[in-house]
């Protein structure tokens, strides 16, 4: 293979051949300040870009998510007896006045599904497992093959998928916020994830695979927790009132948090993301933002500040050099929150443009003239068969993209991209 030059010396190379053929002049040089570059190299090994990807969206359907939005709003204060109590689990809110978490997510979900349901096989599985019922006997069982409301789509035409995806948001919107069905339970989350981390659709190899992890309650219910409400201070009880991890809770009660970040990382290494989303209080406040934040960055989806240093939101710093936000998780506390989160997530999970290597604007050259292109270790020039530069990054074109989407796991495209940019 002939031998790649650097990107300086791939672009002096045209100005030195230039300046051969008129040898016989004279310059003289003034001397300057030497410039400051920075010089960014995105290599990307593509391989069956064109293949839509896997996203099993893991819904937490416990009793918590039936609480108020805002519980200090008065409209969700209701008299029970001679008391002033918070609607919620216990007390159904009037959702026409007092929005429900899980009113707020039913709002929430429609427009992510409409605009990305072409684009990507969607499942739905939710969890806890109670089949309808509200006994505590039921209230931590993980979830099952019933709780696989729908699974991976075996169409791959965006009419398919789209209808699936508008099948799934039916179901979702079908689940009400009060009354029989409604979400009940505590959070099961570690056995739920290594529940459709074995699902059959979830192995494939030929396309890329995510589970949408949407929780609003910290992890419990696991009985192997080595933990227990006896030493409150390794427990972490996740549950409120006088018998708090107590009885049969004594182990299921207490936080659950290494048993879930392990079940993550057991996803990771089946090639499998998980993407946290955290929607309430609890999960932006006490133990919740050490937990899922521990899922979020062993799921290899943590979240970016490629957009700016101010990207990540207020108290939440972006780092310089690696471009992550400081919170790896999305947290979101109301339905345009977490509107605003499943944009952001299908910004980057959803690809329209299968051709497109997308390059943020500290990676985008100064000049046009100062990037090179290489596709499988040749140089490409720009053009209407190879490839262009816009504000998004390198859009390949004609024959180049064609060979982009044949590309397939046994016949990859590697690209690679080098770009200066003046400081």
């Amino acid at each position: 293979m002939r031998a790649k030059l650097t990107l300086l010396s791939a672009l002096a190379f045209g100005t030195i051949t230039g300046a051969l053929a008129t040898a016989c002049q004279t310059y003289d040089f003034e001397p300057v300040e030497p410039l400051a570059i920075a010089q960014t190299t995105v290599e990307e090994t593509i391989q069956a870009r064109s293949r839509k990807p896997n996203i099993m969206m893991l819904v937490d359907i416990s009793g918590s998510m039936t609480d108020p939005v805002n519980k200090a709003d008065p409209d969700c204060q209701v008299t029970v007896g001679d008391q002033l109590e918070t609607c919620g689990d216990s007390v159904p809110c009037n959702t026409a006045i007092c929005p429900t978490r899980w009113t707020e997510l039913q709002a929430a979900v429609p427009q992510f599904l409409a605009n990305s349901g072409k684009f990507v096989r969607f499942g739905l599985t939710t969890y806890p497992e109670t089949n309808g019922s509200t006994s505590s006997a039921v209230a931590c069982n993980p979830s099952t093959v019933k709780s696989v409301l729908k699974d991976l789509p075996a169409a791959e035409d965006d009419a398919s998928l789209l209808t699936h995806a508008n099948d799934i948001n039916s179901l979702i919107q079908g689940i009400p916020n009060a009354g029989a069905g409604r979400p009940f339970g505590g959070t099961p989350t570690s056995r739920s994830l290594r529940f459709v981390g074995g699902l059959e659709g979830m192995q494939t190899k030929d396309r890329t695979n995510f589970v949408i992890l949407l929780t609003d309650g910290l992890p419990n219910c696991n009985p192997e927790n080595v933990n227990e409400g006896s030493n409150p201070t390794a427990c972490k009880c996740t549950q409120t009132g006088a018998t708090a991890c107590s009885g049969s809770f004594a182990r299921l009660g207490c936080l659950d948090m290494d048993a879930s970040v392990t079940a993550v990382r057991e996803l990771s290494d089946k090639d499998i993301t998980t993407i946290v989303i955290g929607f309430g209080a609890e999960t932006a406040e006490g133990n919740g933002p050490a937990v899922l934040d521990a899922m979020a960055r062993a799921g290899g989806f943590a979240r970016t500040c490629e957009a700016g240093q101010t990207s990540c939101g207020p108290n939440d710093p972006c780092d310089p050099v690696t471009r992550l936000c400081q919170r790896s998780f999305y947290q979101a506390g109301n339905q345009a929150e977490l509107a605003q989160a499943l944009e952001a997530i299908s910004k980057k999970v959803v690809n329209p443009e299968p051709c497109l290597i997308p390059m943020d604007p500290s990676q985008l050259p100064s000049d046009p003239k100062l990037i090179v292109v290489y596709i499988d270790g040749e140089r490409s020039l720009t053009g209407d068969n190879t490839w262009s530069l816009d504000t998004r990054g390198v859009l390949f074109n004609g024959a180049a993209c064609e060979r982009i989407k044949a590309s397939s796991p046994d016949s990859p495209i590697n690209i690679e991209i080098r770009a200066i940019r003046q400081r």
